[in-house]
């Protein structure tokens, strides 16, 4: 994405955020629209496999009602994400304490064999998610929002709280990392 495009996102957001503090209710449901599905990747990223609808709808009640306390010296988005996070770490922790043992999503399991193609996909989306893993939290925080997300650096430093350059430093050392292990691992690199 563009500096110019990102500018324009940053404004159009500003633009929505004062129609919604004046009372258009329009302007809450663009707000949703524009970012809805971005969250719900991000959450996935994070590893959350149900529920997700929720901890997005949960983030836009929490942004809603604190919407006045937005400074703009991040983007709307980037706020989001950042509440968004806080919301899977305390569903994380709570899922934590509420059991002692590991379960096995049934989503993971292997159903069927329909086509070599979709077990390749599957195997290698494994790998990967098998290398992101591995990394270290913070490494894969940048990582993530790097590579699906498209965020500069900047919006992730904001987020990490932490510098451009430190940023820069872990999403390429998180970059070498899953490269090395999906070759160690047998996985083709692209």
């Amino acid at each position: 994405m563009s500096e110019s495009s990102r500018e324009g996102d940053a404004q159009v957001d500003v633009a929505l955020i004062t129609r919604w503090q004046r009372g258009d209710q329009r302007a809450a449901t663009e707000i949703v629209e524009r970012h809805a599905q971005a969250l719900a990747r991000f959450a996935a990223t994070h590893g959350v496999r149900d529920g997700v609808d929720d901890l997005v709808q949960d983030t836009f009640v929490r942004a809603f009602h604190s919407i006045d306390n937005f400074r703009s010296d991040s983007s709307l988005r980037t706020w989001l994400f950042t509440i968004l996070k806080r919301l899977v770490l305390d569903r994380q922790r709570a899922e934590r304490r509420s059991r002692n043992q590991v379960e096995l999503d049934e989503g993971h399991a292997v159903q069927e064999f329909n086509a070599l193609d979709g077990m390749v996909a599957d195997e290698a989306l494994l790998r990967v998610q098998q290398a992101v893993g591995r990394l270290s939290p913070l490494q894969r925080e940048v990582f993530t929002l790097r590579v699906t997300e498209g965020m500069p650096y900047s919006e992730i430093a904001k987020m990490v709280d932490s510098t451009e350059g430190a940023c820069r430093v872990h999403y390429h050392n998180a970059m070498r990392a899953v490269k090395e292990y999906l070759s160690d691992e047998g996985v083709p690199e692209r």
